[in-house]
C-alpha cells in the first residue's frame, strides 16, 4: 500500500523527481515513487533490485509475449491492468554469478 508523508525523497525509479509517495517493501526499506513513474507502471513492469538499487523497466506486452512458463505467464496476464513495482533480491548487475547459479538450478529442476 502506498503511503504519503510530509518528507519528500528522490524517486527510487527515475531518480529525477522528489515525492512523498512511498511504500515499505521490507521492514525499514521504503521505495519512493513519483507520479510519472506510477503512470509508467500502467504499461510497464518495473523491478527494483533491493541489493544494489538498479531499476529494470520493461513493456508489459513484451514481457508477457516472451514468457515460456505457463503459470508465470498466467499470473502476469492477471496483473496486466495493475500498476506493479516489484522488489527483487538480486540482479545481474550486482550478482551475475548468483543469477547464473539460479538459472542453472532452475534448468536442472525444469527437465522432464
Amino acid at each position: 500500500m502506498l503511503d504519503i508523508e510530509t518528507k519528500h525523497k528522490q524517486c527510487t525509479i527515475c531518480k529525477h523527481e522528489y515525492t512523498s509517495i512511498h511504500t515499505e517493501v521490507v521492514a525499514g526499506i521504503k521505495i519512493f515513487v513519483c507520479d510519472t513513474c506510477l503512470e509508467a507502471a500502467k504499461h510497464n513492469f518495473i523491478w527494483v533490485c533491493m541489493n544494489c538499487g538498479k531499476v529494470y523497466l520493461r513493456p508489459k506486452k513484451l514481457v508477457i509475449e516472451r514468457l515460456k512458463d505457463i503459470e508465470l505467464k498466467r499470473a502476469y496476464l492477471l496483473c496486466e491492468d495493475m500498476q506493479i513495482i516489484q522488489g527483487i533480491d538480486i540482479c545481474v548487475e550486482c550478482d551475475p554469478e548468483g543469477i547464473m547459479n539460479y538459472m542453472e538450478a532452475d534448468e536442472k529442476t525444469a527437465t522432464c
